[in-house]
C-alpha cells in the first residue's frame, strides 16, 4: 500500500484534480523506473508467520532496519510502520498481515533497480539470521489460515478490513495473504499516457501468467496458479478491473477522474487521525457536504490517498503501475520492471506492442483476465495458447531494451533481465507449475517445503 501523502492545500476546483495527473508529465530523458515488491516473513524453524510484537517481530526488523540504514522511520501514532529514504526516494512500508514491502527509488535503469533490490536483500537477509525471519517470494501465503495471520498496527488497515467484506469475499485474503511485484513507469503527455495505459491493460493479463507463483493456499493447492490474481475478481468491483473506458475514444486525465471519484472513499485523514467514511463519495468531501465531517473540504492529499485506493490492474497516478504480477525470485524481481521498461519506454517498441494488442475486443480482454489466474500459459486466447503471445509480448520487450543500450560496467544492456522468462517461455510453464509439480513428486504432498524453495532473504 502506498504511504500516505500530506498536503493540506485545499481543492478549490475540481479541474485542479486534473492538473494533479498532468504534474506527472515528463521529458523522455527525465522517464524513470520505480521497482516496488512484498515478501512474506516467516519463521524458518517452525514455518509460522512473524506478529509484529516482541524482540525478534516485524517491528523490531524495522527497528534494526532504520539503524543499519539511517533512513527515517515512519509512525503510526506511537508503532513504527515503515522506513523512508530521506535521500533517494526509496520507503520501507508493511502489508497488512506483515508482509514486507521495498518501494523502490525512481532510477534511471534496471541495472540500478537490480543493485538497489540486492543491498535490500542483504539487509533483510543478515537482520533476518539475527531475528530468525526469512522471506518467501510467493503471491499468496501457502500454510497459515487467515486467522492465523498477523495484523499489523496501521490504522488505515483496520478501516479497510471493516469495509472489505461488504463489497467482496476475497478481500480480506487480498489484504492479508498475497503479494505482488509492481513496476511504476512514466509518460510525457496525456497521449503517451492513453497509448501506455492501453497497451499495459490489455497485456496484463499475460504477465499475470509468466509470473504466476501463488498455487497454494492453507496447506493445499487451491486450483489457481496465480491465486493472487484471482481473489482481485471477488474483491471490490467499484475499484479493480481492466478499466474499459480507458480504450473508449476520448480517454483522457478527465475520464479517469471521472472514475475515480465515483469510487467509494475508505478515509479521510486529518492529523493523525483517520476519519472512517467508507462508502461515503469524494464529490461530497469536494463540496463540503461529507456528513461525518460537516464542512471539511477536500485537500490534495485527501486526492493522492484517495487513488492509492484503487486498484485497477494498472493504475494512473503521475506515473502508471502496473499491478498484475505475483512477486517471485530475485530474478523474477528484476524481470518486471524489464519487461515493461522494454515495451513502453521505446518507441518502436511501444508501436509494436499496440499492433500486438490490436482487434482485441473488451470482451476478449475480460476473458483472458478470467481464465489467466486458473490457467496462466496454458490459457487459450483466440485460438492459439498464450504461451505464444507472451514470446511475442517478451520479444518486443527484448528489442526495446536493446534499442535503449542502457549498460552496466560489464558492458552488458538490461536485456540479461528477460532471461527467467525466456527460460518461462521455452518450456510454457510458470513458477507455479514448478512448485505443483515438486508438492507432487519430492514434496509428497507437503506444501512446506515452498518456504525454503522460494526464500529470498
Amino acid at each position: 500500500m502506498a504511504r500516505d501523502q500530506n498536503d493540506p492545500t485545499p481543492i478549490e476546483d475540481q479541474r485542479e484534480l486534473v492538473a494533479w495527473f498532468e504534474a506527472g508529465c515528463k521529458g523522455h530523458s527525465a522517464f524513470r523506473v520505480g521497482t516496488e515488491h512484498e515478501k512474506i516473513p516467516f519463521r524458518p524453524d517452525t514455518l509460522t508467520p512473524v506478529s509484529y510484537e516482541g524482540d525478534d517481530g516485524i517491528g523490531a526488523l524495522l527497528d534494526h532496519l532504520q539503524a543499519r540504514t539511517g533512513w527515517e522511520p515512519i509512525r503510526d501514532g506511537e508503532a513504527i510502520i515503515g522506513l523512508a529514504d530521506p535521500i533517494g526516494g526509496g520507503a520501507i512500508s508493511l502489508e497488512p498481515g506483515g508482509q514486507f514491502e521495498l518501494s523502490g527509488a525512481p532510477l534511471e535503469t534496471i541495472h540500478q533497480s537490480a543493485a538497489e533490490l540486492r543491498e535490500h536483500l542483504a539487509h533483510c537477509h543478515a537482520i533476518g539470521e539475527d531475528l530468525n525471519i526469512g522471506f518467501a517470494g510467493l503471491g499468496m501465503s501457502p500454510l497459515w489460515t487467515r486467522a492465523e495471520t498477523p495484523v499489523m498496527p496501521k490504522k488505515r488497515y483496520r478501516i479497510m478490513a471493516n469495509y472489505m467484506p461488504k463489497v467482496g469475499s476475497l478481500g480480506l485474503d487480498m489484504m492479508f495473504r498475497t503479494a505482488t511485484v509492481q513496476a511504476n513507469l512514466d509518460f510525457s503527455d496525456e497521449a503517451d499516457m492513453v497509448r501506455k495505459m492501453r497497451v499495459s491493460l490489455a497485456l496484463q493479463p499475460i504477465a499475470t501468467a509468466l509470473f504466476a507463483n501463488s498455487p497454494f493456499t492453507d496447506g493445499k493447492p487451491n486450483g489457481f496458479k496465480s491465486m493472487r490474481s484471482q481473489i482481485w475478481l471477488d474483491t471490490d468491483g467499484d475499484r479493480t478491473g481492466m478499466l474499459d473506458f480507458a480504450f473508449e475514444p476520448g480517454f483522457s486525465f478527465e475520464r479517469y477522474v471521472a472514475w475515480a471519484l465515483d469510487v467509494p472513499l475508505y478515509f479521510v485523514k486529518r492529523g493523525d487521525v483517520y476519519h472512517d467514511v467508507s462508502g461515503a463519495s469524494f464529490r461530497d468531501l469536494l463540496a463540503g457536504k461529507l456528513a461525518a465531517l460537516p464542512g471539511e473540504r477536500a485537500t490534495i492529499s485527501d486526492w493522492a490517498n484517495h487513488l492509492s485506493t484503487l486498484f485497477p490492474e494498472v493504475r494512473l497516478k503521475r506515473y502508471i503501475e502496473m499491478r498484475g504480477a505475483d512477486v517471485g525470485s530475485e530474478a523474477m524481481i528484476n524481470a518486471l520492471p524489464a519487461l515493461w521498461v522494454g515495451l513502453l519506454y521505446d518507441g518502436a517498441a511501444l508501436t509494436a506492442a499496440e499492433k500486438l494488442i490490436a482487434g482485441w475486443t473488451a470482451e476478449e480482454r475480460a476473458a483472458l483476465r478470467r481464465e489467466v489466474p486458473r490457467m496462466a500459459l496454458d490459457t487459450q486466447f483466440r485460438g492459439a495458447p498464450l504461451n505464444d503471445y507472451a514470446r511475442d509480448m517478451v520479444a518486443i520487450a527484448r528489442d526495446g531494451l536493446r534499442r535503449r543500450a542502457r549498460r552496466d560496467a560489464d558492458g552488458r544492456d538490461e536485456t540479461l533481465y528477460l532471461e527467467p522468462l525466456e527460460t518461462i517461455l521455452l518450456d510454457g510453464r510458470s513458477p507455479a507449475d514448478h512448485w505443483l509439480a515438486d508438492w507432487k513428486t519430492e514434496w509428497h504432498s507437503s506444501v512446506r517445503p515452498v518456504f525454503e524453495a522460494s526464500r529470498i532473504a
